[in-house]
């Protein structure tokens, strides 16, 4: 089988994932899709700590039924991260690809070790905190189907990604928007995880 190195950028919600092979040193794009980690209409799956924040009514401190709230939350969405990655492999192995890697897109959000209370104090703070969760489900999910697990610096992808390429910045953009050509949509996001994919398909070969 062929193998291919999955990029993964989160979001509220859940995740764009881009595949990507390599023949040679070029790359190509085996994939482009949405991996969710809410079903439709579960908004405790989909922004727990914004229903966290609402349940709290401006108290510091969190109450047992938040965090009850926002476990089962996560719960849910690392169940079905996992159940998606486990459909996306499948379907890969089913066209003769074989994902052994993953490259999640991370930020410098380390410093956060209780996301519930971080999304207490003020109404900006959630949508960061959903999104961190996001990840973490990720985490979970590539944990679970035996990935090799790479995370990357979403700020400073570019950048490095160029140095480590040879290519100039203007010379990644073309080829990022080249490998996207038959993907709609194919925004910045979707150029981040691919290019994060690539990163690790060359890191890894």
């Amino acid at each position: 089988m062929t193998p291919v190195a999955l990029g993964f950028r989160a979001s509220r919600g859940g995740a764009l994932v881009v595949g990507v092979t390599l023949d040679g040193n070029e790359p190509r794009l085996a994939l482009s899709t949405i991996l969710s980690t809410a079903a439709e209409g579960d908004r405790l799956a989909f922004e727990p700590y914004h229903m966290a924040f609402e349940m709290a009514q401006g108290a510091s401190e969190v109450s047992p039924k938040a965090r009850a709230a926002v476990a089962e939350g996560r719960r849910r969405q690392e169940a079905l991260a996992a159940e998606g990655l486990h459909e996306i492999i499948r379907r890969l192995e089913g066209e003769g690809r074989h994902p052994s890697v993953a490259a999640l897109l991370v930020n410098r959000a380390g410093w956060m070790t209780d996301l519930l209370q971080y999304s207490l104090f003020d109404p900006s703070h959630p949508p960061v905190a959903e999104g961190l969760a996001v990840r973490d489900a990720l985490r979970s999910a590539i944990g679970r189907c035996g990935l090799e697990l790479i995370e990357m610096d979403e700020k400073s992808l570019p950048e490095s990604a160029s140095l480590k390429l040879g290519l100039s910045p203007g010379e990644l953009e073309a080829r990022l928007k080249a490998l996207g050509g038959g993907a709609k949509p194919w925004r910045k996001e979707h150029k981040l995880a691919c290019l994060a994919a690539w990163l690790a398909a060359t890191a890894t070969r």
